[in-house]
């Protein structure tokens, strides 16, 4: 499932960067359908608004070659769910009702959650129609979630941004709700983050096996 496209030639590359992980301008100019020199232009701008960064990668022939990535700060520029709300939320509740307090408002969550999400994926027949429709959701709440299909039988869900990842850094029970909620909204599945970016990769990845029936 893809995201939609910002129209702006600056935006579109920032958007590949953030999906698609650090690449050269040429990959970034094959994919847009322009030329790389329009988008070393577009990159050196980036560059000085403190958008982007490179790092020139060794290779065996020829010259390095200069990887593009997006900085920290860039993710400024995504959904981020009113981040600082959602930290004084969870700071003050915390405060008002303890832990206890805030593991029972993060059940709650999950359960509207689950609620949700599962009178949407209801309407879906098979395993990969819900993951897809998982996906739509997801990046309707600023996830920028793509899913794909793996050779062994398995499926991938990726979210290649956070919209709650300030908060999520305060509590991070956010993140393991969400490891339940996916298993139980897509049923008879097993769920295993392999990626995170509270763990300082660029993007969540969840892979989602179906589980095997009894004989």
């Amino acid at each position: 499932m893809n995201t939609a496209v910002p129209e702006k030639a600056r935006e579109k590359i920032l958007f590949f960067l953030k999906t698609k992980g650090p690449q050269a301008a040429s990959q970034i100019a094959k994919r847009l359908g322009v030329t790389a020199m329009a988008v070393r232009q577009h990159l050196y701008a980036l560059q000085e608004e403190g958008a982007v960064e490179f790092a020139d990668e060794r290779r065996k022939v020829g010259r390095p070659a200069r990887i593009w990535s997006l900085t920290r700060e860039t993710s400024d520029r995504f959904p981020d769910s009113h981040g600082e709300l959602a930290v004084g939320i969870l700071r003050a509740a915390r405060h008002a009702f303890g832990e206890d307090g805030i593991a029972q408002l993060i059940r709650q969550r999950t359960e509207d959650q689950f609620e949700s999400y599962g009178k949407r994926l209801a309407r879906k027949r098979g395993l990969e129609a819900k993951v897809a429709e998982l996906a739509t959701i997801r990046s309707e709440e600023g996830y920028m979630a793509e899913w794909q299909r793996n050779e062994d039988g398995s499926l991938t869900l990726i979210e290649n941004n956070c919209p709650i990842c300030a908060a999520a850094e305060s509590c991070q029970d956010l993140c393991h709700g969400e490891l339940n909620l996916f298993a139980r909204v897509l049923g008879e599945v097993d769920v295993e983050r392999e990626e995170h970016i509270l763990s300082g990769q660029r993007r969540c990845l969840y892979r989602i096996t179906p589980q095997r029936k009894r004989a």
